[in-house]
């Protein structure tokens, strides 16, 4: 059973099909892109130094489409206030969020909406705030795609996934970022009152099960 989504896009411009750390792309549909540098498909083992990156996107920049965002500080709030819009009206449960300048992780608990509609609203009803006041292109496209999805199965995964999302601004030398539509994770779906007997509950414990059964396989 999928019990959230880790969910996770780009600003406009970033992650290309060749980016230097790899990318789940098969193919680079324009020629001057593609000259930027190889394919590789899949995140590489060894991760490129910063510099390469950034020499990457400076050389990438002039050749986009349109302009390459960064978001500022302020801009970072205003997508804020938008996805705290999107969640109230939709009534999704939001466990942790990092906006950074050039991506964005939500952890989404399951909902009614599927993964790639939620990324859809989200990125639908920011993509006009976060053009406000910024005197770009009013058709600039803001985000990157359609994102990707994490699927997670267990409450272990959501708290592990909580400490990852909440580390990304202190990696990228921003604060701590504290939303007001973020709820504290209370286990679910083992939250306190929860029914033992629920499918949730049932399909947990076989899970357990069968994690403890690998760990004692001899090797």
């Amino acid at each position: 059973m999928v019990f959230g989504y880790h969910l996770i896009w780009t600003a406009y411009g970033w992650w290309l099909p060749n980016d230097p750390r790899g990318s789940t792309s098969h193919w680079i549909a324009s020629d001057v892109i593609a000259e930027l540098g190889a394919l590789h498909y899949g995140r590489k083992k060894i991760q490129p130094a910063r510099w390469i990156i950034r020499d990457f996107y400076e050389r990438a920049a002039p050749v986009l489409k349109y302009e390459l965002l960064a978001f500022s500080q302020v801009e970072i709030n205003r997508i804020g206030e938008s996805f705290a819009a999107t969640i109230g009206r939709e009534r999704y449960t939001c466990y942790s969020c990092a906006i950074l300048p050039d991506h964005v992780h939500l952890l989404i608990r399951k909902h009614r909406d599927l993964a790639p509609p939620i990324i859809a609203k989200m990125q639908a009803d920011s993509r006009t705030w976060a053009r406000q006041g910024a005197g770009r292109d009013p058709d600039h496209p803001v985000w990157g795609g359609r994102g990707w999805v994490v699927f997670l199965d267990h409450p272990d995964d959501f708290r592990r996934t909580i400490r990852y999302i909440e580390s990304n601004p202190v990696k990228a030398k921003l604060a701590p970022q504290t939303w007001d539509f973020v709820t504290g994770y209370d286990g679910w779906p083992l939250h306190p009152g929860h029914s033992t007997n629920s499918p949730h509950a049932k399909a947990i414990r076989e899970m357990d099960s069968l994690r403890k059964r690998k760990r004692e396989e001899p090797r």
